[in-house]
């Protein structure tokens, strides 16, 4: 898998048709009633002399609920899973709620009604392979306010080594 989502342009005059069709995507697969759905989150990636930086929203998941890994020299991984919370108060003993189901409704095991399900919910992997070797042994990691920053340095060693015959 490339560096970018897609090979579309991310700018100029089909950007926001490119952006369309992802978000069109992204809202049919969250249509589907499924108890664990995947979302993809979305980073930004930048270069710069020393190193390549990413940036990615992951509002609400715990540091301890995400992974990151090299799986070769240049490939690395980010995946985790996010599961929603609630902390508004049950209803009441004895309280009935006169409102009965329709087809947009959708009842869990807990036997809550969703009458609007919008919050990303599973498990998640992005792919990243960067166009050379990096230095995986110094790359910075933090996690705050939601977003998701690393700084991963690229590597100054050369990738070939000569070797003197004896």
């Amino acid at each position: 898998m490339s560096l970018f989502r897609t090979s579309f342009p991310t700018s100029g005059d089909f950007a926001p048709l490119f952006r369309l069709l992802d978000d069109y995507d992204v809202h049919r697969a969250s249509r589907q009633a499924t108890s664990t759905q995947a979302f993809n989150p979305r980073f930004d990636v930048r270069e710069s002399e020393e190193a390549y930086h990413l940036d990615g929203e992951l509002p609400g998941i715990a540091q301890k609920d995400i992974n990151i890994e090299f799986t070769d020299p240049t490939t690395l991984v980010v995946k985790g899973r996010t599961e929603r919370e609630y902390h508004s108060e049950e209803p009441k003993e004895g309280v009935d709620d006169e409102a009965t189901p329709d087809s947009d409704t959708q009842v869990t095991k807990s036997g809550h009604r969703y009458w609007v399900s919008e919050r990303s919910i599973g498990e998640f992997q992005r792919t990243f392979t960067f166009p050379g070797r990096v230095d995986q042994e110094n790359v910075k990691a933090s996690l705050r306010n939601g977003i998701l920053s690393m700084v991963i340095p690229k590597s100054s060693q050369k990738a070939t080594k000569k070797i003197t015959i004896e």
